[in-house]
């Protein structure tokens, strides 16, 4: 079973503003980075989709070690709390429709959550951060359809 390393980071200008996420997965010699922005978003979406990408990239079951500054993406999975979530239907919870995602791709590796400290000078943090930042300050930013659809629901509320 391969062993593969991975660093991640969200970002968002604003919060919601738009967003980015950025990815460094290792394994062995080989090295892949990954980053999307989006127009509309939030830092936990971004924290958490980029996870899901990183794992979803992997092709063949592997024994694999999540690192992220997110408390709320590595204790909601290390403290078990995101399967609760899941056994009362996400009721009240943020995030659902990524928080669905996860946990699709999660059973299908040995998936290990370490927590790092964001902005500390670990040289892949750091790079993801930059990886994140650049994607949410791009010029062709995408929608998270899953955010832009519960904001909008939000919004035929909201006083005027």
């Amino acid at each position: 079973m391969a062993k593969i390393s991975i660093y991640t980071d969200g970002a968002a200008k604003g919060n919601p503003g738009n967003g980015g996420y950025g990815v460094v997965m290792m394994s062995g010699k080989h090295k892949k980075e990954l980053a999307e922005g989006f127009r509309l978003t939030t830092n936990n979406r971004m924290e958490l989709l980029s996870v899901i990408v990183a794992l979803e990239t992997i092709k063949n079951k592997s024994e694999v070690e999540v690192f992220s500054d997110s408390k709320y993406v590595v204790d909601s999975v290390e403290k078990g709390w995101v399967f609760g979530w899941q056994k009362k239907g996400f009721k009240g919870k943020k995030n659902i429709d990524l928080w669905k995602r996860f946990l699709v791709i999660y059973p299908k590796h040995k998936v290990k959550f370490t927590w790092v400290k964001g902005h500390a000078g670990n040289i892949y943090n750091e790079r993801c951060d930059e990886l994140a930042v650049a994607a949410a300050e791009g010029s062709t930013l995408l929608i998270d359809e899953g955010y832009e659809q519960i904001a909008g629901k939000a919004n035929l509320f909201d006083a005027k």
